[in-house]
């Protein structure tokens, strides 16, 4: 009796949805990490207009506090140049109570002019007495009510809009784990306030083995995808077992087909109750092979409270890998 043929079966067709969005040409035509340690995309657009392309109320929300503050200090400089050059062009006997003798000395108090109507101080000592001088007080009393009003819903939005403040660790490892291997990150909240239902989703992304040139997305199976609460450290954890993409994977092999590991992490802020969410990556040489991470645990205090010292997030100490079987 001749045996049944045994036929592979087809291969199941992509899922659209493993690739996080970043669409078939991004992810074959990309030759940078898709996604930067700091969550952002390497992905330029272009053939807007100058002015659609602009969006100043979302730079400002996202800028740095430095460059924040440094925007606001520069607009009421730049402002009240402009409009004390506007007072020293009315000429003189337009601001009474002027005592300078000369042409610097006037625009140096013009610009002190020009500062005390633009915040609304107005000490008296001088004052406009010209129709030309009157209507730029005007405008500058209209600009400054508008930039105050602007200066300041944009600073409460950047104090209200919740955010996460994950520390990824700065390399993932691969580690000993229960008779065999697994690849680890760690991740820290440095905020004070706790993080609850945090859930992890970690994408494993390869050029296709087939020569076809396309990259594949693949969602690795996590020893633990959700915490309740997050109010000190995780260490996830990916178990390399026989049906995990990373099996019989080297470094050199992780390099030949451009590997990205894709991390996404989600959660809700207990304080405001919004969910909010954080991104980053590792690259294979951002992988350290044969270690596993330091404790971040102090040692006990006669108080009894627990302590993690988040200096040591990204410590590593080196072992060895048993070998496989």
């Amino acid at each position: 009796m001749a045996l049944a043929e045994t036929r592979t079966p087809p291969p199941l067709p992509d899922d659209p949805n493993r690739d996080l969005g970043f669409g078939a040409v991004v992810a074959r035509e990309s030759r940078r990490r898709l996604l930067n340690k700091d969550g952002s995309f390497n992905v330029a657009r272009e053939g807007l207009r100058f002015f659609e392309s602009l969006s100043p109320y979302h730079s400002l929300l996202t800028t740095t506090w430095p460059r924040f503050l440094g925007l606001v200090v520069l607009f009421f400089i730049v402002t009240n140049a402009v409009f004390g050059f506007a007072y020293f062009l009315c000429g003189p006997g337009q601001i009474a109570g002027s005592t300078a003798v000369s042409l610097p000395a006037q625009y140096l108090e013009d610009f002190f002019f020009s500062v005390q109507t633009f915040a609304t101080i107005g000490y008296g000592v001088m004052h406009p007495v010209g129709v030309a001088a009157n209507l730029l007080v005007t405008l500058e009393a209209l600009v400054g009510l508008l930039g105050f009003a602007l200066a300041t819903g944009i600073l409460f939005a950047r104090f209200a809009q919740p955010n996460a403040r994950i520390l990824f660790s700065k390399q993932a490892v691969i580690a000993p784990y229960r008779g065999i291997t697994a690849l680890q990150f760690r991740i820290a909240n440095v905020r004070r306030s706790e993080m609850i239902q945090v859930e992890a989703q970690v994408t494993f992304t390869r050029m296709k083995r087939d020569g076809s040139g396309n990259r594949e997305f693949i969602v690795l199976k996590l020893e633990r995808e959700k915490v309740v609460f997050f109010p000190l450290s995780w260490t996830i954890v990916h178990p390399i077992d026989e049906t995990s993409p990373l099996h019989g994977l080297t470094p050199e092999s992780l390099k030949e087909c451009q590997s990205e590991l894709l991390i996404l992490l989600s959660g809700i802020d207990d304080i405001s109750f919004q969910r909010v969410h954080t991104r980053s990556s590792y690259k294979p040489d951002e992988i350290v092979w044969g270690a596993r991470f330091a404790s971040l645990f102090e040692a006990p205090k006669p108080d009894g409270v627990l302590r993690v010292d988040l200096n040591r997030l990204h410590e590593i100490e080196r072992v060895e890998i048993p070998p496989a079987e």
